[in-house]
C-alpha cells in the first residue's frame, strides 16, 4: 500500500521515516519529494508497505504523531488523476487563431 506522509519536519531523512514505519512491518520504499529548482525537501513524501494490514496500522498509529514539534499527517495515498501525468492543457483545440471570431487573411476584400 502506498502511504502519503505530510507536515514532515525538513530535517527528517528518508532513513528516519523508514525506521519509524518499519516498527509496523516491511517498508519497500520511502520517497521524500524535493523542490525541482532548489533541491530542498517540500515536507511531504510517500512510503510503500507491501502488507496492507501493517500499512493500515501504521497509518492509524502514526497520523498526528509529533516529530520535532510538528504533528505529521499520515493517510493512504490516492492515485493521481490522468494516470499519474501532470495536467496541462490536455488534448483538443488549443486556442487556434481561427477560432473566436478571427478569420484568416487580414482585411476584407474590397477596394481601398
Amino acid at each position: 500500500m502506498k502511504i502519503f506522509v505530510a507536515s514532515l519536519p525538513f530535517k527528517l531523512e528518508e532513513s528516519d521515516i523508514k525506521e519509524t514505519f518499519e516498527e509496523y512491518g516491511e517498508v519497500s520504499s520511502v520517497k521524500l519529494v524535493l523542490d525541482k529548482e532548489t533541491g530542498r525537501k517540500k515536507g511531504f513524501g510517500f512510503v510503500e508497505m507491501p502488507d496492507d494490514e501493517q500499512a493500515k496500522k501504521a497509518i492509524e498509529d502514526l497520523n498526528g504523531l509529533e516529530i520535532f514539534g510538528r504533528a505529521i499527517a499520515v493517510t493512504q495515498a490516492e492515485e493521481k488523476p490522468n494516470g499519474g501525468r501532470k495536467g496541462g492543457f490536455g488534448g483538443g483545440d488549443r486556442g487556434s487563431y481561427n477560432k473566436g471570431g478571427y478569420q484568416k487573411g487580414g482585411r476584407d476584400s474590397g477596394s481601398y
